[in-house]
């Protein structure tokens, strides 16, 4: 095996191509299965349920990356999305106009990021506290904040400009959300791998100890980690709000486990220092069309997260027997 996995290294492959092929052997099984998941309205909404979970999983790149996991993403999404429906709905009733009632909604669900990041962050440097309990305690009081506020029901009352906002097509495919987040793709690509601050990250997750002796502020640089990890939250629940039209506390439930699995699956080491985002970008894909393939075959969505923990710990497996095989 080991034989096996040097040779494969030594090729040059690059996992990323591997994962896209994988991703184009899925949609031709599946396409097989169900011809409709072939067709451009099934891409259409594979691409939309793409879109928070690739956020998501980018906010988790950078913070497992850096020896880190971010658990409170899928709280933090529903609680972005309910924040931005319940200012949305008050402008609204205040006569105010549509896009800007948007406007000072994405600031609400933005901030609702910033806050949850900073939190998470000042938790992890300065508390002490591991991630996986600092994440954990964010993730419930999250959880918890998102009920409090709507009493359990979703939150509705958007304005005809949000549900154009975000279900207008371009390209037969292709929404503003859409488009949006592969601007971000393209952004955190630079970040992760053109610039300082991914280089940082990649030093932490190698050796903090030997990172704070070049120089770096690690705890400040842990705090912006997990900033950015709870603002794209923010985002994919602001994106799934312009899609719902609707704010529901349950939105994000499992979300953290996509994430996750997306990161995995893309190559990133639960170890910390490597990984890239290209194989993120494509195990986001491979998790929602897995997902959404699986609905079109006929399978019950209560199999889907017992799918996805599978891909995870086949993923990790595969790392661990990789590891073994470059020693």
């Amino acid at each position: 095996m080991q034989g096996k996995l040097a040779r494969l290294k030594a090729s040059g492959l690059r996992q990323d191509v591997v994962l896209l092929l994988l991703f184009c052997v899925m949609v031709l099984a599946f396409s097989l299965a169900n011809p409709r998941f072939f067709s451009v309205r099934a891409m259409a909404n594979i691409l939309q349920d793409f879109s928070p979970v690739v956020l998501m999983a980018i906010g988790q790149t950078f913070v497992i990356a850096s020896r880190g996991i971010d658990l409170s993403v899928g709280s933090v999404l529903g609680l972005a999305g309910v924040s931005m429906a319940l200012v949305i709905r008050a402008a609204n009733e205040a006569g105010i106009d549509p896009w800007l009632a948007i406007t000072l909604g994405l600031l609400a669900a933005v901030g609702v990021g910033v806050v949850v990041g900073l939190i998470n962050g000042f938790l992890i440097t300065y508390c002490r506290l591991v991630p996986f309990v600092a994440t954990l305690a964010t993730m419930g009081a999250a959880a918890g904040m998102s009920l409090v506020l709507t009493g359990g029901t979703q939150i509705a009352g958007a304005p005809k400009e949000v549900i154009l906002l975000g279900n207008a097509t371009y390209f037969g495919a292709l929404t503003v959300p859409v488009i949006a987040v592969f601007v971000i793709i393209v952004i955190s690509w630079a970040f992760m791998s053109r610039s300082r601050f991914g280089r940082w990250t990649y030093a932490i997750g190698s050796n903090p100890f030997a990172a704070r002796g070049a120089g770096i502020n690690v705890e400040r640089h842990l705090i912006k980690l997990y900033l950015l990890s709870g603002v794209l939250a923010a985002l994919a629940g602001a994106f799934v709000y312009f899609r719902l039209g609707s704010g529901s506390p349950l939105s994000g439930r499992g979300g953290e486990l996509n994430a996750i699995a997306a990161t995995v699956i893309g190559g990133v080491s639960l170890l910390g220092g490597t990984g890239k985002l290209s194989g993120v970008v494509v195990g986001a894909l491979i998790t929602t069309a897995v997902l959404s393939g699986l609905i079109l075959i006929g399978v019950q969505p209560n199999w889907q997260q017992i799918v996805v923990a599978a891909l995870i710990a086949l993923a990790v497996g595969i790392q661990g027997l990789g590891a073994k095989g470059g020693r």
